[in-house]
């Protein structure tokens, strides 16, 4: 008894000072950048707001609503790449390794350069349907063969959509090059020049995935355990996997609609939050949520000064950083077969 005791009041810790170390990075993220913000010009913005100060106009137009995406993007992603681990049984599986991120960027390019559809209230659900789309396809694949899912076909499955979606969406850009300046940049990934009413489109989506990720944490814990076990102690394996899917599609769908195909968030952060919160999803999911927020705003903050005064896409951060983690798990997880 003592034990648990200790390891949940190591757990709280944990997750208070993840909160503080998001506060910091949020502060540093309204702060820094090509034009650095003084401490009274920045309270003043939230505070006493004055349109005749350029300071105060660029952290209530650009810094903030950067910070406010970010924060959100990065909990939901990394959120979304918990809840895929889980249900695979697979540490590799993210939304984009498993293509949710490429089918829903590809029915965003789709919309705007083919349909030229600019009304972000449309493309936001644009976004839920090609990521809708690829989930659905991914687990489709992952669970041909007579034993049903598995985590090796679940990769191959996810490897084979976003081969399939990337393809589609670099073939629609070479056909329409008038539509390939539109949807550059946000392609790479990117929070900068982002309008604060397309988050609050999203939002509501986002929060009713994370209240709904934190409501079946108890469900994903004995999901963990194996498919047999979780049937004898009376699980519906099959819908809890459906709620799940759901729930990623908002979240995954949700972020791609903000800031496009931002990768690897998803395999880093869970990882991270496992080795500071163990397996029990009730603590292992807010620890993504915060971690993978402080994650998205230190990757931005460090972007603003690589090729100062010009930004590198947000998207480029985190791949640098993602893909030796994922060559690092990837290897670990063969040698331990």
């Amino acid at each position: 008894m003592e034990r648990k005791k200790g390891n949940a009041a190591a757990q709280a810790w944990g997750l208070v000072i993840g909160v503080i170390l998001l506060v910091i990075s949020a502060i540093a993220s309204i702060r820094f950048g090509f034009q650095t913000i003084s401490w009274g010009d920045m309270i003043a913005a939230l505070t006493h707001y004055q349109e005749d100060s350029m300071e105060q106009v660029v952290v209530r137009t650009a810094r903030l609503p950067r910070a406010l995406m970010a924060i959100a993007v990065g909990a939901s992603l990394a959120m979304a790449g918990a809840l895929m681990q889980a249900v695979t049984r697979n540490p590799l599986a993210s939304p984009s390794v498993l293509g949710i991120n490429q089918g829903a960027s590809f029915a965003i390019v789709l919309a705007i350069t083919v349909f030229h559809w600019s009304d972000m209230r449309v493309l936001v659900w644009v976004s839920f349907g090609g990521a809708l789309l690829a989930a659905a396809a991914a687990y489709m694949l992952g669970s041909m063969g007579k034993d049903g899912l598995s985590p090796l076909r679940v990769i191959l499955g996810g490897s084979a959509i976003v081969a399939l979606f990337s393809s589609f969406t670099q073939g629609l850009l070479v056909r329409n090059e008038n539509g390939l300046q539109d949807v550059m940049f946000w392609l790479a990934g990117s929070i900068a020049a982002r309008d604060i009413e397309l988050l609050m489109m999203v939002a509501p989506y986002m929060l009713i995935g994370w209240v709904a990720s934190l409501i079946l944490a108890p469900q994903l814990n004995i999901l963990i355990m194996g498919e047999e076990m979780a049937r004898g102690l009376g699980q519906r394996v099959g819908l809890i996997r459906l709620l799940v899917g759901f729930i990623v599609v908002l979240l995954a769908g949700g972020s791609v609609a903000v800031a496009g195909p931002i990768g690897l968030i998803g395999i880093i952060v869970p990882h991270i939050a496992r080795a500071l919160a163990g397996h029990d999803h009730r603590w292992l999911l807010p620890y993504c949520a915060v971690y993978g927020a402080v994650l998205l705003l230190l990757a931005d903050l460090s972007a603003r000064f690589i090729i100062m005064p010009e930004e590198v896409p947000v998207g480029i951060m985190t791949a640098a950083v993602g893909a030796p983690f994922f060559i690092y798990i990837a290897r670990k997880e063969l040698r331990s077969k």
